[in-house]
């Protein structure tokens, strides 16, 4: 059974669900799976967040549930109609046309949280039933091929801000490539700087420009790349607890989208970015670290998904320092820098492990 198929198949039975109650009498209900933080749990085995087994029940028998279930059925009909047509809505989009429906959303947070429990409770991602994003898709550049909406395109020869990352990336078919790796940086301005100083070429590698937190999308691709591709992947961000915390997301997925993990992570990812012990090493200039900071570094020394001996050495060696720094830091010796030097070591002393 092709997707399409398959997702069909489950908002039918979720409508089906609701319709067998109503025949037998029985007060209609829908079993939503718990997205608490006591149902969360960090998998070790799996190296990611993944959902319990603990359920919730929505029913029409209490009034201060007959909103939501009204709100997931009719964003369930609306979704219906995306994946029959084979067509996609934004997430902002769908907002605007709820305004229509017999029961709309007081704001835009209301219905996100809605998509959330529909796809939670399908089992499926929100962008297989139709729902994409608003953010801007990554840039990749480098030597892949890819055939997109029945266009071949390589993301060598897309310009040089590289090939967009569509929401709709489970789509695309990679074709072909002649890469070794995958680096994604953080920043926008260093992925500029890594494709002018042809780090692509010196590395052969492709280049992904994370934009900040990487999209759903962004993280899929990765993950693609890993898996179907067996191309490793590096993630070269800030040296500060945000920067941390955002190659963390790509390696073990996060708490909030723990029910969808299992197509986002990349457990194999490897971090490249700054660490303490690289502002120590190359005298990097810093900033102090805030209170914010410190607050954030001490969780994420107690988060499970930082259990590993590189983690805890780099958090405390960072907490006593008390020093954070960006990527750009390395400018101080020349805009060659991070790919004519640190960037070798640091390759080096990974994959010579």
């Amino acid at each position: 059974m092709n997707k399409k198929d398959l997702n069909l198949n489950k908002l039918k039975g979720l409508g089906d669900t609701i319709l067998d109650d109503v025949e037998k009498n029985r007060v209609p209900s829908i079993k939503v799976p718990s997205r608490g933080t006591s149902n969360i749990v960090y998998d070790e085995d799996k190296r990611y967040y993944v959902l319990g087994d603990r359920y919730g029940k929505r029913s029409l028998g209490n009034v201060k549930q007959i909103k939501k279930m009204a709100q997931m059925m009719s964003m369930a009909n609306f979704c219906k109609g995306l994946v029959e047509t084979q067509k996609t809505a934004t997430i902002r989009e769908m907002y605007y046309v709820s305004e229509g429906w017999d029961v709309d959303f007081s704001d835009q947070q209301e219905s996100n949280l809605i998509s959330e429990d529909l796809e939670v409770t399908l089992r499926t991602t929100r962008e297989d039933l139709g729902l994409m994003p608003e953010e801007d898709g990554a840039a990749v550049y480098g030597d892949l091929t890819v055939k997109d909406d029945d266009f071949e395109i390589n993301a060598l020869k897309s310009g040089k801000s590289g090939y967009s990352i569509p929401p709709t990336i489970d789509d695309v078919e990679f074709l072909d490539h002649k890469v070794d790796r995958v680096i994604a940086v953080e920043t926008m301005g260093m992925f500029h700087r890594m494709v002018q100083e042809k780090a692509y070429k010196k590395f052969n590698c492709l280049i992904v420009g994370l934009k900040g937190q990487a999209a759903r999308a962004t993280r899929r691709f990765l993950k693609r790349t890993n898996e179907e591709l067996g191309l490793p992947v590096y993630i070269c961000n800030d040296g500060d607890p945000w920067g941390f915390h955002i190659a963390m997301v790509i390696i073990s997925g996060s708490a909030k989208l723990a029910h969808v993990n299992h197509e986002l992570a990349t457990p194999n990812a490897k971090f490249l970015g700054v660490t303490a012990s690289d502002i120590i090493n190359y005298d990097l200039p810093t900033d102090k670290l805030k209170d914010i900071d410190v607050l954030r570094l001490k969780e994420l020394y107690k988060d499970p998904r930082y259990h590993e001996d590189f983690w805890k050495v780099e958090i405390k060696k960072m907490l006593k320092i008390g020093k954070k720094a960006e990527q750009q830091s390395f400018s101080k010796y020349g805009l060659e820098y991070v790919v004519e030097k640190y960037l070798p070591e640091k390759l080096e002393a990974i994959e010579g492990n």
